[in-house]
């Protein structure tokens, strides 16, 4: 409780600019943020975030009055889009498409957002405003197929550099090179965030991962797809949890140079998830799915996934509580109601 005290004391008027704000993620810090009394910069070009992710908070004249939107490539150089004179307290590096149908379909867009854009950024810190703190959003992708498990962050990964999954999971690697740079050459406060498989409200019914890819399905009536024979692993974590971990990260005093790992330590076969939302949603509509069916495995798709959080248990206190069927019931009611 006094962590979450000192979060929102932290926040509380702070200038924070988060790039990817119309995003899942982006969009879900927009809402904690601005409930925690910060002054939000959100930039995003729509290229996986949606308008509606953020309609809102536009509308509500008590957040609209904090909140700021420019629509931009973060892609460029950050004088091109940002206020003049901007210096933020705080940056959130939380834009890029993340969905591996969705990078594979912008392969360059995707790579460039994650390091000219973080360049950029950091650059621009380093000339407008040093004393900024940087969060760069990596990805559990950086691992790999982890030839070790749990993933500690102080393993290198295994990653194929040019394979199919390269232009996301190699742009991560090089964006946490930047970030690390900027720490060590320059002294920025900067910091990064590996992220696990999140799910939760304002994930796109599109996406094509795992969880919502099994909602939409079972919801439709239709035959879960399994790519793989379902015996490989993910670790879910709920996005309120995450937010709760990233933001206790940013406020952090101590937190400069720091690479984290915030995910679900909980693992869980691909089988076992279908079998849970095919279950939830047969228990909360009567819908009824299919056998599932099962596909070859794409290249490259991990058979294990599950971080080591001893280092944020350490520095934030900070571990997922809300439980896979609490959140996939939140995550069907909120897909159901936004079905197409």
């Amino acid at each position: 409780m006094l962590q979450l005290d000192h979060m929102h004391e932290y926040f509380l008027s702070k200038k924070v600019l988060i790039t990817g704000a119309a995003g899942f993620i982006g969009s879900n810090l927009v809402d904690a943020l601005l409930a925690a009394g910060a002054e939000v910069l959100g930039v995003d070009n729509f290229l996986s975030g949606r308008k509606s992710n953020l309609e809102h908070v536009v509308s509500n004249a008590s957040f609209s009055s904090r909140f700021t939107f420019i629509e931009a490539d973060i892609s460029q150089e950050a004088e091109k889009y940002l206020p003049q004179n901007y210096k933020p307290d705080l940056v959130l590096h939380f834009a890029s498409p993340a969905s591996p149908p969705l990078y594979q379909t912008f392969p360059v867009e995707t790579y460039l957002v994650n390091s000219f854009g973080t360049h950029y950024l950091l650059d621009y810190l380093q000339k407008h405003s040093p004393t900024t703190r940087f969060l760069f959003a990596s990805t559990s992708e950086v691992y790999g197929d982890p030839k070790i498990h749990p993933q500690p962050e102080s393993y290198w990964g295994n990653v194929n550099p040019n394979g199919p999954r390269s232009c996301y999971d190699e742009a991560k690697r090089l964006g946490e090179t930047i970030t690390g740079i900027f720490f060590q050459k320059y002294k920025l406060d900067t910091r990064i965030v590996r992220i696990f498989n999140t799910y939760g409200p304002r994930i796109n019914p599109a996406d094509k991962r795992v969880v919502p890819d099994f909602i939409m399905q079972a919801l439709r009536g239709q035959s879960m797809r399994i790519f793989g024979d379902g015996t490989q692993t993910r670790s879910y974590c709920f996005v309120d949890d995450l937010v709760e971990g990233i933001l206790l990260y940013a406020s952090l005093d101590s937190g400069a140079g720091l690479t984290l790992n915030l995910g679900n330590p909980e693992e869980m076969s691909v089988a076992v998830t279908a079998e849970t939302i095919s279950e939830l949603v047969k228990e909360m509509y009567g819908i009824v799915a299919p056998a599932p069916e099962y596909h070859p495995l794409p290249q490259d798709d991990p058979m294990r996934r599950k971080p080591d959080i001893s280092l944020a248990q350490d520095h934030l206190n900070w571990a997922p509580q809300i439980t896979f069927r609490e959140g996939v019931k939140r995550t069907i009611e909120y897909m159901k109601l936004h079905e197409e």
